[in-house]
This record gives C-alpha cells, structure tokens and sequence, in this order.
C-alpha cells in the first residue's frame, strides 16, 4: 500500500536514467512527497554514508540535484509565465546552469567524470503549479544539500558546496515572499526516524 502523500507534487516528478546519483535523488523527492522536504537531509546523508561516498560522489549526486533545478527552470520558462514570474524564474534558471558548470569543473578537477544528465518530466501545468513546484523544489535541495555537506572530506568543497545551498535557500525564500507566505516557515528542518522514511520511500523506487 503506497504512503500518502502530503507533497504530491515531488512524488509526480519523474527521472528517466538512472545512476547512483539519480537514485539517491528520486529517492529523496519520494521522502519529501511523503514526509516534506525537511525528511530529505537525514535520508541524504544515510544513503551516502552507506555508500561510503567520497567528495566526488557526493559532487556528482548535487550536480544531478542541479541538472533537475536547471531543467526545471528552462521548461518553466518555455511556458506562459507572466512577466513578475519571468524576473524570478530567469536569475534563478541561470544560477542553476552556472551550478552545472561549476560542480561540473570542480568533479573534473578532482579527476573525477562528472554524471550524465538523466531526463526529467515535471508535473506543473500552469503559473502557479510552477511556483508551487518551484518551491518545493527548491527546499528539497537545501535540504539535500545539508544532508550531504557532513559528508564531505575537503574544506573546499564544503566552502564550495555552503555557496549554492545559501543560494537555493534565498530562492525558496524569494519564490515563497512571490506567492504571499512566510519565507521561513521554521526555525529548524524535520528530522524522522530513518527505518520509517525507508519504509515511506520504497513504493516509489524501481531500478
């Protein structure tokens, strides 16, 4: 019997192409569609904590969390939004490509092969559906971003890896002030029981 889902729209956004990273990732949109986003960071951090992840691993799962956020935008932007949606939606698209470019280099640098891009299928239908979306979106990855960040080995790649979780977090504020809610809803992220989220997350998987 599948969990009900108290965000449905992570549990309808679909990845086709599937490597570790993705996994990892469609896994953590199924712990948010069920939990909220604030769930993902402590799945993130178990996942690759058992994968005994080193930085490049880690580098690689964030550069699939941005290839989604980019995607997400360029489809988003491809619709008819209107001209204040435009302001957000274009900076934002293109801080999200320049997150590829730079996880990208930094993973190339380290003598790592950065991960291909899986495809993507987003379920907003119209302006609103988009901003929703985006919100969630973009709270999914701070908090997976801070699930990962424990993990991390070197000093630089954690300083790297603090610059875009702020800047994800300042989108979901702005996304959140655009549509007439708080832009911190918290003081602190939710953290559960891990076998439960396990338990929430496994209808949702198909290797």
């Amino acid at each position: 019997m599948q969990s009900k889902l108290i965000v449905p729209e992570l549990g309808a956004v679909q990845i086709h192409g599937m490597n570790r990273g993705s996994f990892i990732l469609k896994s953590a949109l199924a712990v948010g569609a069920v939990y909220g986003a604030g769930a993902v960071s402590p799945f993130v951090q178990k996942a690759l904590a058992q994968g005994a992840a080193g930085d490049i691993e880690i580098l690689n799962f964030a550069l699939t969390l941005e290839y989604l956020e980019a995607d997400f935008y360029k489809k988003g932007l491809a619709t008819s939004l209107s001209a204040e949606a435009m302001e957000l939606a274009t900076p934002f698209g293109e801080h999200e490509a320049e997150h590829v470019a730079a996880l990208t280099k930094t993973i190339g640098d380290l003598g790592g092969t950065p991960v291909e891009s899986p495809t993507f299928e987003f379920p907003f239908t119209d302006e609103a559906s988009f901003l929703e979306l985006a919100q969630t979106l973009e709270d999914t990855g701070v908090s997976a971003y801070n699930g990962a960040a424990p993990l991390i080995e070197s000093k630089e790649v954690l300083g790297a890896a603090g610059s875009i979780v702020q800047i994800e977090a300042r989108h979901a504020a702005a996304i959140r002030l655009f549509r007439e809610e708080m832009p911190a809803p918290g003081a602190f992220d939710e953290a559960l029981e891990m076998q439960a989220v396990l338990d929430a997350v496994k209808p949702f998987i198909v290797a």
